[in-house]
C-alpha cells in the first residue's frame, strides 16, 4: 500500500495507531526505550506528532486527522520501522522517575530501576540525615542527579561523565529543570575531577555490558552512544576501578548504589567474598547493589586487586 493510499484510507487517531503498532509487530522491533510493547509505541509516537498528551488518546482516539498530521505521523513510523531508532531519539523524550527529559543518541535513553530508589529517597538504606551532597558518576543525560535534585532539594549534585556529548544534552535538562545552582555537570574520568571531594551518596549507572551482550544487541541499542555501554569482556572493567575509589570519596555513613544489571553474575563471580546488598525492586528492574563506606574499605586491598588497565 502506498504512503497517499494509507493517508487517505487512515482517518482516525485510532485508525494510525493501530496500523503503527501493526507495522512494528510486521518490522520485528525491539521495545526497551520508554515502551515494552508495539500497542504503547504506537500511542507513544502518534500522540507526540499530534502534539497531545498520551493520557488522552481514549477520549480522543475517534477524533479525525487533518493531511498534514497524518503524513506527520507516516514519517515518525517509517522512520521508527526503517531506521529502527528508539522512540525517544524520534521525540527527543523520555521520563525517568516521574520527569520529563531531552535525549537525543548523544547519550543512553533513561530506563533505570533506580528511578525506584530515588522516588523513595533511598530508604531504608538512608538511615541517617539527608544527604547534604551527592554524585551522579556517568551522569549521561543527568537524569538521576536531576531525580536526585528533586527529592534533596537542600542538596549540592555533582553530575561527572567523561564524555562532553554527553554533559551537553545534561546541561540542557539542568536548564530545563532550573536547576543550575544545584546540579552541577563536571567532565572527569570517574573521580578525576574531583580527588577531594567526599559525598554522603555516589549513584552510579556506568556502562556495564559485556562484550557477549555487545555483540547481541538488538539493533536499536546500535543507535546509542557505545561509550555508555559497554565495559570490557565481562562489563565490569569500569566497576572494578569505581569499587576502588569510591571509599576514599564517601563521607563515614555514605553508601555507594550502582547498577550493573545482567553483569551481576560476573560481578557475584569475581568478588564472592563481599556482602552486596541486591535491592529488590517493586516495579521491576534487578543488578543495583548497595555497599556502605565501612564495607568498602573494610575490603578496599580486594577491589585493589581487581582493577584492570584502561
Amino acid at each position: 500500500m502506498t504512503a497517499s493510499s494509507l493517508i487517505e484510507q487512515l482517518t482516525t487517531i485510532e485508525d494510525w495507531v493501530r496500523w503503527s503498532a501493526s507495522e512494528f509487530n510486521r518490522a520485528d522491533l525491539y521495545f526497551g526505550h520508554g515502551t515494552d510493547n508495539a500497542w504503547d509505541e504506537a500511542v507513544n509516537l502518534v500522540m507526540f506528532s499530534l502534539a497531545l498528551p498520551e493520557e488522552l488518546f481514549i477520549k480522543a482516539k475517534s477524533t479525525k486527522i487533518l493531511e498534514e498530521e497524518k503524513e506527520d505521523i507516516y514519517e515518525i513510523i517509517r522512520r521508527r520501522v526503517e531506521e529502527q531508532l528508539p522512540a525517544a531519539y524520534l521525540t527527543n523524550q523520555a521520563y525517568f522517575a516521574g520527569l520529563s527529559f531531552y535525549v537525543d543518541d548523544r547519550v543512553l535513553v533513561p530506563r533505570s530501576p533506580i528511578a525506584e530508589l530515588i522516588s523513595d529517597k533511598f530508604s531504608p538504606y538512608l538511615r541517617h540525615t539527608p544527604p547534604k551532597r551527592i554524585l551522579d558518576l556517568c551522569t549521561g543525560s543527568g537524569c538521576i542527579a536531576i531525580a536526585c535534585a528533586y527529592a534533596f532539594p537542600d542538596a549540592e549534585i555533582d553530575a561527572l561523565d567523561l564524555s562532553l556529548d554527553a554533559l551537553n544534552v545534561a546541561q540542557i535538562n539542568i536548564e530545563g529543570h532550573g536547576l543550575l545552582e544545584q546540579v552541577i555537570p563536571i567532565q572527569s574520568d570517574l573521580f578525576s575531577s574531583v580527588p577531594q571531594e567526599k559525598y554522603d551518596l555516589i549513584v552510579t549507572n556506568p556502562p556495564y555490558v559485556d562484550q557477549e551482550d555487545v555483540d547481541s544487541l538488538p539493533v536499536e541499542y546500535t543507535h546509542e552512544p557505545e561509550i555508555g555501554l559497554g565495559s570490557g569482556h565481562d562489563g565490569l572493567d569500569i566497576t572494578r576501578e569505581i569499587l576502588a575509589k569510591a571509599a576514599s570519596h564517601l563521607t563515614e555513613q555514605g553508601i555507594l548504589v550502582c547498577e550493573v544489571g545482567n553483569s551481576q553474575i560476573h560481578i557475584e563471580a569475581t568478588y564472592p567474598e563481599i556482602p552486596f546488598h541486591w535491592v529488590e525492586f517493586k516495579k521491576g528492574g534487578h543488578g543495583v547493589f548497595i555497599l556502605t563506606k565501612a564495607q568498602l574499605t573494610q575490603f578496599q586491598e580486594v577491589f585493589n586487586q581487581q582493577v584492570v588497565a584502561r
